[in-house]
This record gives C-alpha cells, sequence and structure tokens, in this order.
C-alpha cells in the first residue's frame, strides 16, 4: 500500500527546514521527520539571495528526508515570507443605476479590478477582502442588497517581483514540484491564533532571527501585515561590540540576555564572562540588550495601524525565537496598547512527536508545523527499493504523478494565503486571453448578425425585395 504523508518546507534566515508528517483520523498529526539546513550563506532576511546555495540547500533538505522516510517525495508545501513583505490598502468603486440590487458577478469585477493594479517592482501575493461599502453602510456579503455605489475594500499583500522570480527559480531548479506556496505568516496565524483572538482584535508579532512579523486581525479578517528587518541577529551583532565573535555574542545573548532589567535589580559590580580571560560589565551588556529590544517594540507598535490600537481585546501574542527571551512580556507590556499578553510556544493542533525539536515548544517550529497543517495533498511518491545484485544504492521507483490541479482563479485564493506559482499565472494568463479572444469573436459575430437583420428588414432592402417580386410576378404571367 502506498504511504501518505505531507511535506513541507521554511526557508529562513538562519535556517531551511523541512517536516515530514502524517495526518490522523483523529485530526492530529504524527511528525515522521525533521531536517534543517544551514541558510546563513544563501538566505537573508527571509530573502533568497544566493540562487545556487539555496537549491542546494533545499536538494539536501529533500535527500535527508526522502533517506529518512525511505520514500520519494514528489511534492512539496512551501511557506513564502521574508523581508519586504508588506500589505496595501486599496479601494474599488462601482457606481450604479440607483436601486441596483448587487450580485456576484459584481462582486467578482471588483475582486477582479483589484487584482489587476501594478505596483512598481512589488508582486501581489494576496488580496484579502476587509469589506464592501453599499453606499454609505459597511457589509461583509452585498450580494442581494440594492444600491447605487458600491466601493470594494481590500488588502493586498505584495513582494518584491525579484524575490519572487529567485524563490520561483530556485524551486525549479532543485526539481521540487510544489503543492501549494504559502504565506508563511498567514499559516502561522491560523496555527497559533484562536478564533475569538482573530474575531475580538489583536496583534501576532514573530519575533524571528532576522526579521520581526506583525499581524492585526479583526473581525476575522486580516487588517495588517508588515516584516520589519530587525530581530535576534541585530541583538547578537550589537553585543560582538563588547569585542568578541559572533558565536560567543550569541552565547552570552542565550545565557545572559533579559528583555527587561529593573534598574534597582542591575549589579554594578556584576561582570559576565565573554571567555576565560575576559569579562564585560553587567550594566553595559543590558543597556546593549534592551536598547536594540526597544528599537523592535517600538517598530513593532508603530505597524499596528491607529484605527485598531484600541480594538486588540485578543491581546498581543507574541512567538518565534525571540520570544524565548527572559521577561519579554514585560518589555512589550511596558509599551502595548492593552496588556493582555500571551506567548504562542506550540501549534493549537495536536501533534505527535518524540522529536526533540517539537517537543521543546520554544515557538521555532511554529511556522513549519503551520505549514504542515495547511496540506490536503499526499506528498509521498513511490517507495525507495535497494537492488541488492546490481548496486547498492537506493533506486528510486516512479513518483506518483501529482493530483490533476488546474489554475485557479484569484477569487478560489483571495484572502487564504496561498500564493499562486508563476506557472500557474501564466496559465491563468492564457485563459483570459483565450476567454478574450472568444468572447471578442462572439460580439463581433453578434455584431455581424445584428447589422444583417438592420440590412434585411431596412425600407430600401424591403423595397427592392417588393420591386423583384413584382418583376418576377410580370416575368411568369408573360411566359
Amino acid at each position: 500500500m502506498a504511504k501518505e504523508f505531507i511535506v513541507a518546507i521554511e526557508l529562513g534566515s538562519s535556517k531551511i527546514t523541512g517536516i515530514a508528517g502524517k495526518k490522523n483520523s483523529d485530526g492530529s498529526i504524527s511528525i515522521l521527520a525533521v531536517v534543517k539546513e544551514d541558510s546563513t550563506s544563501c538566505i537573508r532576511k527571509g530573502v533568497v539571495f544566493n540562487i545556487d546555495k539555496t537549491v542546494l540547500c533545499l536538494t539536501n533538505i529533500i535527500k535527508k528526508l526522502e533517506t529518512t522516510l525511505k520514500t520519494n517525495i514528489a511534492r512539496v508545501y512551501v511557506g513564502v515570507g521574508g523581508q519586504s513583505i508588506r500589505s496595501v490598502k486599496n479601494v474599488i468603486i462601482k457606481d450604479l443605476p440607483a436601486e441596483t440590487v448587487v450580485s456576484q458577478d459584481m462582486i467578482n469585477e471588483l475582486m477582479d479590478a483589484n487584482r489587476s493594479m501594478t505596483y512598481a517592482e512589488q508582486e501581489i501575493l494576496d488580496a484579502a477582502t476587509q469589506e464592501y461599502k453599499v453606499d454609505a453602510l459597511y457589509q461583509l456579503d452585498p450580494v442581494g442588497i440594492p444600491c447605487s455605489r458600491l466601493e470594494g475594500n481590500f488588502l493586498n499583500i505584495l513582494w518584491r517581483k525579484t524575490f519572487y522570480k529567485n524563490l520561483n527559480q530556485c524551486l525549479n531548479k532543485a526539481g521540487v514540484e510544489i503543492a501549494e506556496l504559502y504565506l508563511a505568516p498567514l499559516a502561522l496565524a491560523d496555527a497559533v491564533l484562536t478564533e475569538t483572538e482573530k474575531r475580538t482584535g489583536c496583534a501576532l508579532i514573530d519575533l524571528g532571527a532576522d526579521t520581526t512579523t506583525v499581524l492585526v486581525y479583526y473581525k476575522n479578517i486580516l487588517r495588517h501585515l508588515a516584516v520589519i528587518p530587525l530581530g535576534g541577529e541585530n541583538i547578537t551583532k550589537d553585543i560582538t561590540s563588547l569585542l568578541m565573535e559572533d558565536s560567543q555574542a550569541e552565547q552570552m545573548k542565550l545565557k545572559y540576555a533579559s528583555a527587561y532589567t529593573d534598574n534597582s535589580d542591575i549589579d554594578d559590580n556584576k561582570k559576565y564572562p565573554i571567555d576565560q580571560d575576559r569579562k564585560v560589565d553587567s550594566r553595559k551588556f543590558i543597556e546593549i540588550v534592551e536598547s536594540r529590544l526597544q528599537e523592535i517594540i517600538e517598530n513593532v507598535f508603530y505597524q499596528i495601524p491607529n484605527e485598531y490600537a484600541d480594538k486588540l481585546i485578543g491581546g498581543i501574542i507574541l512567538t518565534g525565537g525571540g520570544s524565548n527571551m527572559p521577561n519579554i512580556e514585560k518589555a512589550f507590556t511596558n509599551q502595548a496598547p492593552t496588556e493582555k499578553i500571551r506567548i504562542a510556544k506550540f501549534v493549537n493542533q495536536n501533534i505527535n512527536s518524540n522529536l526533540p525539536e517539537i517537543t521543546a515548544h520554544t515557538g521555532t517550529m511554529n511556522t513549519i508545523l503551520g505549514l504542515l497543517v495547511k496540506g490536503d495533498i499526499n506528498c509521498a511518491g513511490e517507495e525507495i527499493t535497494a537492488d541488492l545484485f546490481q548496486s547498492n544504492e537506493p533506486k528510486h521507483t516512479t513518483p506518483t504523478p501529482a493530483p490533476a490541479k488546474g489554475p485557479r482563479s484569484y477569487k478560489e485564493t483571495s484572502g487564504t494565503g496561498i500564493v499562486q506559482t508563476e506557472e500557474e499565472k501564466e496559465q491563468l494568463r492564457k485563459q483570459k486571453e483565450e476567454q478574450e479572444e472568444a468572447e471578442r469573436k462572439a460580439q463581433e459575430e453578434e455584431q455581424r448578425r445584428i447589422a444583417e437583420e438592420k440590412r434585411e428588414n431596412s425600407p430600401v432592402n424591403k423595397l427592392w425585395k417588393s420591386i423583384k417580386n413584382f418583376a418576377s410576378k410580370i416575368t411568369e404571367e408573360e411566359e
């Protein structure tokens, strides 16, 4: 019997992580394998900058997973994230005759018009519908309501075109067939936020190594998304100013750093050892750490739109590796518009695993687990068997073909976090051109039919027919 499992890959700034898991009948997920590759030489702030090295990392990830699973990997789920991802509001207005009843076709036209927007050097990855303004009233579903003015409010999620193309190029070169591209921050949000938090209003802060991602939800709708190019690695770099190696700075950060220390608790005589010969004043170390963290926190709250700052009833949710720093909640509470703050150490789904990366519950695996949860297509190919008589190398059988899946329209994927691949976009473009050509031909044919009908029914044509009929009758009588 063929194996069934889901495979997801997250391209992080410090490492690329691959994970395989099997979905069980009770809704839980059993983790089958987790592998990692260092990505510091090819990915910076969540963005691919060295294509060849990224391809090598992806290839190694797939090989390691296949070796553990003893099965070919036919396709994978991939998370899209990193620097320059941002959200932009857009409004599309349609004026209608008085008391026109809004139809689904009208809504589709607004969505199409929004996705047709162009931004310099930016690619629209997804578009989340905010609400519709029907005359003077806001509605989530305006279909069936009469009005004379229909306004669609959208939140477009953008990414640099070069980053988008680089990612697609890496996946193609690595021979990775994509089951689905997902916006990693949205997959993370779905995995760690509760329905109540999204509905009542909350801010999710993912404190990563190179970046900090901010998402704001209200009434179950994504209201804002931004990626700040600052993270835990910046704190490490600042600590190196005390004249030490990066590795030493990282170790000191993990061992001594605190997000908040009350001034009265600082011992001016205390020193932290750098190595066997050198030490640093604890106050100086604390000031360096808190100064950078303060900058990150200020940027986070700057990103929360004013219109939602007082609507965060669900509170602020911290996650990611940076959320493990001691007193991180206190540091955020000092500036937060709400005192309700929690740390999401793990996803909400039931995960079965004995692997230390999973059981540690440090928040660092939340995104990759969120991507795994999204998977609903079997990623397993055929089992890998060894030919004992000819070679010791594993023999790969033909992978299971991908399930038939045509390109989906923007209306099908809008607001879901699904990112269309370049191939899908090209297929949709061709479909649209073919549809427009068919509509053009049908319109021309209809115009010809109407013109012919008008010509047939014109007074001149009728007179000419009468003359011909009269002449025909005279000819018949003479004969």
